[in-house]
């Protein structure tokens, strides 16, 4: 049987190759930082790249503080607990980090999962039935619309912040029971942060919930960094937060709800991501108290994060690039063409700059980009040496 298929995914695998969407996985050989070494996929021989596509937007994935957090709560609790948490999976260490979550977060209670994605695909299948609605933006993460599907309640699309057509929306959807309105915080492709206190006071109008995946945004956004609902001012407005300590929280892995207890005290007994895996690593858990620990003096770490998206931004719109607008550190280039991304992301990596070209399906056909991260981690002259380089690369394309 398997001779056949194997024929249909060649053919697929070719497809995808000759569209210019093969997505190749480059190996490094160092610990994730401003700089890398690239072993495998390309990049200048004998030489580190500097790396300007990872989430790592406050530089704490190799943070020595958070190693050596990591490396005491291995020889203290253990490498895994090998058990989900309500059988025997749940030590002091997970508790703690819940609770500093929902301290950070200002909200009343916190649940963690294995990773955000798991964290919104546990959502909204516990919480509402065929009787209600949920009402998500058009850009939304992947994870939040695979969550949605696994729901019975009603599904309502509205356009990318447009609070127009979300008021319509909730407009169609009053017969039901309960109303969720769900967005991102910051949309990862663009860059773009969600009117989060428009969509409350929709939201109180219609008599509705909020949730906002925070994932691009928890760390670094705000003036403490406690996310996009700091910076709007509605932390008190907004009923469900997820996100992952896999970003700026560290880097690792691993999610989490922060709610109303009573959300996350029905999550706990019946969100299925949460009931059938294992528990999140003790040591993820320890590494993040850590980090949690250094977000309260990270004020120079924000504020050079926020000088390096500002000076990147600024110096690649003066050299003519098609950079979407925003202060956000996903700073996305856009190209267009799925192949040329490719091609282009290839000449930078030549020049010593790694990062991906981004093409359909995750974002739309035609609106192919070169999305660029900055991090805290990175110096001017890293900034100045990227642009250089998309300069040239731009040149030999």
């Amino acid at each position: 049987m398997f001779t056949s298929v194997r024929d249909d995914l060649r053919a697929t695998l070719d497809e995808i190759r000759d569209a210019g969407l093969f997505k190749p996985e480059r190996v490094i050989s160092t610990p994730q930082n401003a700089s890398v070494a690239v072993t495998a996929g390309g990049g200048p021989a004998g030489g580190d790249v500097l790396n300007f596509c990872a989430n790592n937007y406050l530089g704490l994935a190799d943070h020595p503080e958070v190693v050596a957090a990591a490396k005491d709560a291995l020889d203290r609790w253990g490498y895994g607990m090998a058990s989900v948490r309500f059988i025997c999976g749940t030590q002091e260490i997970h508790k703690e980090l819940e609770q500093r979550l929902s301290s950070f977060l200002g909200q009343e209670d916190t649940i963690l999962y294995s990773s955000c994605f798991d964290a919104n695909g546990g959502v909204f299948e516990t919480l509402l039935g065929a009787e209600d609605a949920v009402i998500s933006d058009a850009l939304n993460h992947a994870s939040i619309i695979d969550g949605i599907r696994l729901s019975k309640a009603r599904r309502l699309r509205y356009a990318n912040r447009d609070l127009a057509e979300l008021e319509t929306r909730l407009k169609e959807s009053q017969d039901a029971r309960r109303r969720l309105i769900v967005t991102d915080g910051v949309f990862s492709m663009d860059g773009y942060v969600a009117p989060l206190a428009e969509i409350c006071d929709l939201a109180d109008r219609y008599d509705a919930m909020v949730m906002v995946d925070d994932s691009h945004a928890v760390g670094f956004v705000g003036p403490n960094g406690r996310g996009t609902p700091e910076l709007h001012g509605v932390m008190d407005r907004v009923d469900i937060l997820t996100g992952t300590l896999g970003k700026a929280l560290g880097g690792a892995s691993g999610g989490y709800v922060a709610a109303r207890a009573e959300i996350v005290a029905l999550l706990r007994q019946r969100s299925r991501p949460y009931l059938f895996s294992n528990s999140l690593a003790p040591v993820i858990a320890a590494a993040s108290i850590k980090v949690l620990d250094l977000l309260e003096s990270a004020g120079e770490l924000r504020d050079r994060l926020n000088a390096n998206t500002a000076l990147f931004r600024t110096k690649m719109t003066e050299a003519g690039f098609d950079v979407l607008p925003g202060e956000h550190a996903i700073a996305p280039v856009m190209i267009g063409d799925a192949a040329e991304a490719g091609r282009m992301a290839e000449l930078l990596l030549e020049r010593g700059v790694y990062v991906i070209g981004f093409s359909y399906p995750v974002v739309p056909m035609g609106a192919a980009r070169i999305r660029v991260q900055l991090s805290a981690a990175h110096s001017t002259g890293d900034v100045l040496e990227a642009v250089s380089a998309f300069v040239a690369a731009r040149a030999s394309l």
